[in-house]
């Protein structure tokens, strides 16, 4: 797989998964876990040079 679609890959699931955090209750064990990824895909995300500005609504 090349850089590139990986980080297409890691786009997508980082919208996805803003859109299931967005659905649930901060308190919840699932919101808790979710977040975790989400953090880890922003990491991998902005240490791809990726300017997340306009694609991250949760924003936390």
């Amino acid at each position: 797989m090349s850089e590139k679609e990986m980080l297409k890959i890691s786009v997508e699931e980082f919208d996805r998964i803003q859109d299931y955090m967005m659905s649930c209750e901060k308190d919840s064990e699932v919101y808790k876990k979710m977040k975790r990824r989400y953090t880890a895909l922003k990491v991998i995300l902005t240490a791809s040079g990726i300017n997340l500005t306009e694609i991250d609504f949760i924003k936390e």
